[in-house]
């Protein structure tokens, strides 16, 4: 089992900053995988960025160049840093850790609402 925890959502303006954080713990594979997804009302979870534990990063079209994931695999730790947010970013964010070979071992954090209003 691995539990992940969020932290770091909030409202704010367009144009602004915001940092999420998510903590791993439990039985951590050191190569598994860690991503950040959003939902929003009526819509689908949809991927934002994923992080190996070599850094390689992916994002979603709609966030590069305003986001960006990193990840501290001392720490268990995976952060989304994400600038010039836009009302369309409006969602729950969700901390996802994925086996890479076990697709079976996937888990999910709480969700962290992220709300950008003017």
């Amino acid at each position: 089992q691995v539990q992940l925890v969020e932290s770091g959502g909030g409202l704010v303006q367009p144009g602004a900053s915001l940092r999420l954080s998510c903590a791993a713990s439990g039985n951590i594979f050191r190569l598994a995988i860690m991503g950040w997804y959003r939902q929003a009302p009526g819509n689908q979870r949809e991927l934002v960025a994923t992080v190996t534990s070599g850094g390689r990063a992916d994002y979603a079209d709609s966030v590069k160049g305003r986001f960006t994931i990193s990840r501290d695999n001392a720490k268990n730790t995976v952060s989304l840093q994400m600038n010039s947010l836009k009302p369309e970013d409006t969602a729950v964010y969700y901390c996802n850790y994925k086996h890479p070979f076990l697709t079976s071992q996937q888990y999910w954090g709480q969700g962290t609402q992220v709300t950008v209003s003017s």
